[in-house]
């Protein structure tokens, strides 16, 4: 049964990225949404999944996983995220990407260890400092709705909704974690500080009146995006039911603590764990779901808790996990149409949309930056390199007659920094200083 479930959920999830209706990668989540807006390329698509989720899944999702013999989630569906945008978004396509994510997961489950084996092999393994590419983009996330703001009502109110933002931010990293029995719950910082921005931004919006084009704000901004979500909520669901059975068997889990937890037969802890991160992630779901028109693979994560409460349950657990997906739709359903009762906030999708954007190229760029200083310290012992590297390829990009998007350059030069740097190692040009 074990490798029936975990086909059936790289089949599903592969299908649901491909064909736009759900990513696991909540920062992938609204570059998907820009493609089938036509704002950007298959070819920008493809590469930006490669890039903000193959340092995730080598330095994060895989190594976790062995350690506790338990997969990761991010392990599977960030790769599913990147094998629906590779293929083509037509019914071949759709074919294609179902079976090579059933085979994926297959291979996941069979041998995790090669697959890290395989990297090592290379003189400096460049994977886990790639990681932090995403680094940014969760915490990054949280300030959209200002920049939001900004655009749309002025510098004054940006600024203002900024230090709420921050505020929150640090009030739920220092304060965000309590004691319920013999378990430590800790709330999501990045979250609570963005649904607190969302707040600000929806009152903000709720004070104006609506323009004339308030069905072409109401179509790019919500009603449209929820009404997508919604006419798929099959497939949603039984993608919940899926995840909910693999936790169900021990053979997936949500996040580091829970796996864990999970490893070591501590069930009703895990489940409490699970349960605390996936009321913290509410916000950024729901918020990028609605502003995107795509929805999480596994949803909220609730998904994972009816796993955990009903282990060695499958079925039970498969029948549970459908119901929280379509529970959880119809309340996005709700709260997209308690925002929508404002006329004001129907014009703000596109202040959104273009927030989001900001955000993301100065994250990622970033991150980018940040991973390649990682590998230049790590296979050279030069600092700076890193940074030369890859502000000069976002620069340099600008003025290229077909440059890549903003989006994509930064981790894309930062894959191609890591392996320039193997090149070099292996003609003895540079070499790995020795520490002590």
């Amino acid at each position: 049964m074990k490798y029936i479930v975990i086909i059936l959920i790289g089949a599903l999830a592969s299908v649901l990225s491909n064909q736009g209706i759900a990513v696991f990668n909540d920062g992938f989540r609204p570059i998907v949404g820009q493609y089938f807006n036509k704002e950007i390329s298959k070819k920008e698509l493809a590469a930006m999944s490669f890039a903000v989720s193959f340092g995730l899944i080598i330095g994060f999702g895989i190594p976790t996983s062995i350690a506790a013999s338990i997969i990761l989630i991010h392990c599977l569906l960030l790769t599913t995220d990147m094998i629906g945008s590779f293929c083509p978004d037509t019914k071949v396509g759709m074919i294609l990407s179902a079976v090579i994510g059933g085979v994926y997961g297959i291979a996941i489950l069979a041998g995790l260890e090669f697959i890290v084996n395989l990297f090592a092999l290379m003189p400096y393994n460049f994977t886990s400092d790639l990681g932090s590419v995403s680094g940014y983009v969760t915490v990054g996330f949280a300030v959209f709705p200002a920049i939001g703001v900004a655009l749309q009502h002025g510098f004054k109110k940006g600024t203002i909704t900024a230090g709420v933002t921050v505020l929150f931010y640090y009030i739920i990293k220092k304060f965000g974690t309590f004691t319920i029995g013999a378990n430590t719950v800790a709330l999501n910082a990045e979250g609570m500080a963005m649904l607190a921005g969302m707040i600000m931004m929806i009152v903000y919006a709720a004070q104006i009146k609506g323009t004339e084009n308030n069905n072409e704000a109401l179509t790019i901004g919500f009603e449209a995006n929820v009404s997508r979500i919604r006419k798929n909520w099959i497939l949603l669901a039984l993608m919940g039911g899926l995840i909910a059975a693999g936790t169900s068997l021990s053979i997936i889990a949500g996040d580091p603590a829970s796996l864990a937890l999970l490893a070591e037969g501590e069930y009703t802890n895990a489940a409490l764990t699970a349960l605390a991160r996936g009321i913290g992630f509410i916000p950024l779901v729901f918020t990028t779901a609605i502003v995107t028109g795509v929805y999480g693979a596994a949803g909220c994560t609730f998904v994972f808790v009816v796993g955990l409460l009903l282990h060695g349950n499958p079925i039970v657990a498969f029948i549970v996990g459908v119901i929280v997906m379509v529970v959880e739709i119809a309340l996005i359903e709700l709260f997209a149409k308690g925002m929508d009762k404002f006329p004001g906030v129907k014009d703000m999708g596109e202040y959104v949309r273009t927030s989001m954007n900001k955000v993301l190229e100065i994250a990622l760029l970033s991150g980018g930056i940040v991973a390649a200083e990682k590998m230049s310290v790590a296979a050279s012992g030069y600092a700076g390199i890193g940074a030369l590297f890859v502000i000069g390829a976002f620069l340099l990009n600008r003025q290229s007659k077909k440059p890549i998007v903003d989006l994509a350059i930064g981790p894309v030069a930062c894959i191609f920094f890591g392996i320039l740097l193997n090149i070099l190692l292996v003609l003895r040009l540079i070499s790995i200083p020795v520490v002590g």
